[in-house]
């Protein structure tokens, strides 16, 4: 209760269950964590998953294009990207009508990876136990969330 009588809005106490941002958190580590053993099958991190997820949609993207994608800065994405070219599943090539963009394009092996990765999403969906409707919503609202907190 506050001086006034009232109970305050939520989230706008201390108290951790009333903080929206902590179930964000522990969601999003439960969610990864589950991600870990399927990953681990296809020799890849969580965030190179990311990556992957994008060339697969769109083989030959630049490196800024596809850090817009990821919402990640080139210094979070560059180490990334050696580390996948180093693996074999990607390489980096300067672009011949402009020097200073480098495109990301999949290799044989970045490709064939797919068909492997196709069970993930159907795995991580069913664990998370959502209908179509909840899993629909949740993106949304997190989407509208991410949007509202990111302006300036």
């Amino acid at each position: 209760m506050t001086a006034a009588g009232a109970d305050p809005a939520p989230g706008h106490t201390l108290l951790l269950d009333d903080q929206l941002c902590f179930a964000l958190y522990a969601a999003s580590r439960a969610v990864t964590a589950r991600y870990r053993p399927l990953l681990d099958e296809l020799g890849l991190t969580y965030p190179q998953y990311l990556v992957m997820l994008v060339l697969w949609e769109q083989d030959s993207i630049s490196v800024r294009d596809l850090g817009t994608a990821l919402q990640l800065e080139s210094s979070t994405l560059s180490p990334l990207l050696k580390r996948l070219e180093a693996g074999g599943l990607l390489r980096r090539e300067r672009r011949t009508d402009d020097e200073r963009s480098v495109a990301i394009r999949l290799t044989d092996s970045g490709a064939r990876l797919e068909e492997r990765a196709r069970s993930v999403p159907v795995d991580i969906g069913e664990a998370m136990g959502l209908s179509p409707e909840q899993h629909t919503l949740t993106k949304q609202l997190l989407r509208l969330l991410t949007a509202n907190v990111s302006r300036t």
